[in-house]
Order: C-alpha cells, then sequence, then structure tokens
C-alpha cells in the first residue's frame, strides 16, 4: 500500500477488489474525500465488497467487470492510483462450489464470472489430448503435460469429469512426485484450466499499459502476480512503458515477509511491482 502512495482526496482504483482488504485501505488512507472505483468480473466478489465497504457511502463505485474495460468505465477520469492484484482470490479458493480448488469435492467449473464462458468440465471432457496438453504445458509450466492429459483422455473414454477431485485423482496419479516439496502435483494442471478458462493472460500487458496511461501526473500503477507467467508478462510490460514517461519503483519484485506469509500463506508467491508517471 506504501508504494501506491495513497492520500486524501484524488481518485483510486481496485481493479480487483475481492473481498475488498486491500480497497478499504485505500478509502482509508483517503479520506475523507478520496474515491474509489472498484472492478471485479465476479459478481459474487462484488457483493462481498460491497457489503464490506457499506460504511464508505458513495465515495466508492463499483463495476462489475474485467480489468481489462477500465478505460472505458472511468470515463475519461485520471486516477492517482490503480491497484491490480491477479490471480485467484481466498474467497473463490475456499468456496468449493466454485470448482478452483483441488482439496475440496466441488463441480470443475473455475469461472471467475459464473455467468459466462466455458467451464473447466468442459476443457478436459472436449478438447482433443495434444491441445489439452498443449493448455496443461503453456499456462501451468507442467513438463508431464502430455502424460496428464493421456490420462485424462483415457479416463474420459469410461466417464465424463464432473468433480474437482475426480479430475485431481487422475492428475496425481499421471503427474510423478513434484519437484518442489509441498506442492501437490495437481497444482500446475488446476493453474493452466483455470488460466484458459478466465483468459487470465489475455491482452495482460496491452491493458497494463492502458492503465497506465490513464494515470494522472504522479499517478500510480501497482500490480501484483502470484506465477512466474504473470510475472514475466508484468516484468516486461512495466519495462517497456518505463520508456514513455514513467519510472519504475521496484527494481526489484516486492515480495512478502516471513511473518506475512506466517499469516497468509498464500502469500507466499506474490511479487509487488510498480510504476510511476512522471510529471511533465
Amino acid at each position: 500500500m506504501e508504494l501506491l502512495a495513497v492520500r486524501p482526496g484524488g481518485l483510486y482504483v481496485d481493479a480487483t477488489v475481492g473481498l475488498g482488504g486491500h480497497a478499504g485501505e485505500i478509502l482509508r488512507r483517503s479520506a475523507p474525500d478520496g474515491r474509489l472505483v472498484a472492478f471485479d468480473k465476479d459478481p459474487g466478489a462484488i457483493a462481498h465488497a460491497r457489503a464490506r465497504l457499506r460504511e464508505f457511502g458513495d465515495r466508492v463505485r463499483f463495476e462489475h467487470a474485467d480489468f481489462r474495460e477500465i478505460p472505458e468505465r472511468l470515463g475519461g477520469e485520471a486516477p492517482q492510483g490503480v491497484l491490480l492484484d491477479l490471480g485467484v482470490s481466498s474467497m473463490q479458493l475456499d468456496e468449493a462450489a466454485r470448482g478452483f480448488s483441488f482439496n475440496a469435492e466441488g463441480p470443475l467449473d473455475m469461472r471467475m464470472d459464473p455467468t459466462e464462458g466455458f467451464t473447466a468440465a468442459d476443457l478436459v471432457n472436449r478438447l482433443p489430448e495434444r491441445e489439452l496438453a498443449d493448455v496443461i504445458y503453456r499456462w501451468g509450466e507442467e513438463h508431464a503435460s502430455r502424460r496428464i492429459a493421456r490420462a485424462i483422455v483415457e479416463t474420459r473414454r469410461r466417464r465424463h469429469f464432473t468433480t474437482t477431485t475426480e479430475l485431481a485423482e487422475v492428475v496425481r496419479r499421471s503427474a510423478g512426485r513434484s519437484r518442489r516439496p509441498g506442492l501437490d502435483p495437481a497444482t500446475k494442471t488446476f493453474q493452466a484450466l483455470r488460466i484458459h478458462v478466465n483468459r487470465e493472460l489475455e491482452g495482460l500487458g496491452p491493458a497494463l499499459e492502458r492503465m497506465a496511461g490513464l494515470l494522472a501526473p504522479g499517478g500510480r500503477l501497482a500490480v501484483i502476480a502470484f506465477h512466474s507467467l504473470e510475472d514475466r508478462e508484468v516484468k516486461q510490460t512495466l519495462r517497456a512503458v518505463a520508456t514513455r514517461g514513467f519510472r519504475i519503483l521496484t527494481k526489484k519484485p516486492l515480495v512478502p515477509g516471513d511473518a506475512e506469509t506466517a499469516r497468509n500463506p498464500r502469500a507466499r508467491s506474490a511479487k509487488l511491482r510498480a510504476i510511476e508517471r512522471e510529471v511533465a
């Protein structure tokens, strides 16, 4: 939050509001008259955040929209700060019915916006073996992708996949032991399917460039990534943007300390990068 340099007054954007934790902190720091526009493509997240942030009244506006739509939704206003927290939220992981987690049985869905698009079940039950292997390798960086895809296809000849635990069991049997101690063998495959279902990396670079272009002079864009594919795209894009009237605030990404990861183990892979628009 320090990197965003929130101060009283002005306009701020939380591009992925989730449960509203970051949004609440921005609103407190920008009091008494700072405003926030909170975006999320997950209608459940918008509902939770709206309830949590009720005390801030009309200082906060909610938009059920993907962060790629921010320029159109802001209507030409220049924010002092934009925060983009990528990846899946704790609420989505903890709610078995959303189908994001391999640790609890739920429908094989994985859509951040459950009102649109195809599900993870659609992918694993319909994609040809080679395409499925490519998805798992590209978005999960899973070296056993072909073996996993083959096992999925062989299994679906007998029965369709409908639940997260059914898929996780097949993946674990076929993936072999993880190279990283403590990493569930199903992790990378579930990540790959989630990214593909939600088009998480599609247009991320251009979207970051457009967000940076919206900033007021002295305004800041801060981005939190959770895996190497996201972080690589963020790093390359911010470096390119920094050659055009911006400066990088994080020569190396900021990562959580031991105390923070002890409080929130899911934050252990988070990397924060930020840029600032120069004042002419």
